[in-house]
């Protein structure tokens, strides 16, 4: 497969860009912690548009010590004053067990998938929770950032706030 479609695609982006020389700094001030699931439009879902905040996408959207990091950077460095932790209804990793999505990865790749940690979710309201509080609690985190644990439901585009 190649990649001359996205390269096109890029091409008639970059036609009308708009963002060249902008600093990088979030103008909302906020940062988003999110899943990498594809049916989540993470600027869209709030009304923001591209500069306005900081994005981090994981499997599940956790508080990873990857998204730590970069909370702890968009905080001091690029105006972050608000921090959503957003995972999604029917996640795949909150909807199934390490064994079946290991299963499942070994299938379509034809080798053992064992050895690899998916790091399901057992409890989604529950871990969140965890999640929040890892940002509230980090020591270079200032209690002046705000802090929402939200879930997003793919089906409707609402967030839930839980936390």
């Amino acid at each position: 497969m190649s990649f001359d479609d996205l390269l096109a695609a890029n091409r008639e982006f970059a036609s009308d860009f708009a963002y060249g020389g902008f600093d990088g700094v979030a103008r909302a001030g906020v940062a988003l912690v999110t899943c990498m699931d594809s049916r989540i439009d993470p600027l869209g879902m709030i009304g923001l548009e591209p500069g306005d905040a900081k994005i981090f996408r994981n499997p599940g959207g956790r508080v990873t010590e990857a998204a730590l990091e970069a909370i702890v950077l968009g905080v001091h460095l690029l105006n972050v004053q608000r921090v959503l932790v957003v995972p999604h209804t029917r996640c795949a990793v909150a909807s199934n067990s390490e064994e079946v999505i290991r299963e499942r990865i070994a299938e379509s790749a034809g080798v053992d998938a064992t050895w690899q940690r998916f790091h399901v979710i057992e409890d989604q309201v529950a871990t969140l929770g965890l999640d929040v509080h890892r940002v509230t609690s980090h020591p270079l985190v200032p209690e002046t950032v705000e802090v929402g644990g939200f879930i997003y439901d793919v089906d409707t585009g609402l967030l839930d706030r839980k936390y």
